[in-house]
C-alpha cells in the first residue's frame, strides 16, 4: 500500500486504486494512522505539499512540474459533498 521513493501513479485509474486502497487501510488499521481525524489529515495534507520539494530533493526526484494540481484539488473539494 505504501508508495515508495520509487512509485509513480501514471494514470487515473492507479490513483483511483491507490485512494481506495487507502480507505481500506484506515478501516483495517486507522487506529495506527497519526493523522486519525479529518482536521489533522487535511492539516497534515497541506504542510506535505507545502514541504514536497525538500521530500523529492532528498530522494534524488525532481517535483513534477506538470502534474495536474486542479485535478487533485477538484477531487479533495468534490469529496466535501459526494456521496
Amino acid at each position: 500500500m505504501p508508495l515508495t521513493p520509487d512509485s509513480e501513479v501514471r494514470s487515473r485509474d492507479e490513483l483511483v486504486a491507490f485512494v481506495r486502497e487507502l480507505h481500506q487501510d484506515y478501516l483495517r488499521r486507522g487506529q495506527e494512522w497519526e493523522n486519525q481525524s479529518l482536521d489533522h489529515f487535511l492539516a497534515a495534507l497541506a504542510a506535505w505539499m507545502d514541504d514536497s520539494p525538500g521530500w523529492y530533493r532528498n530522494f534524488g526526484k525532481e517535483l513534477p512540474d506538470e502534474g495536474d494540481w486542479t485535478f487533485l484539488a477538484r477531487a479533495l473539494q468534490a469529496a466535501t459533498v459526494y456521496e
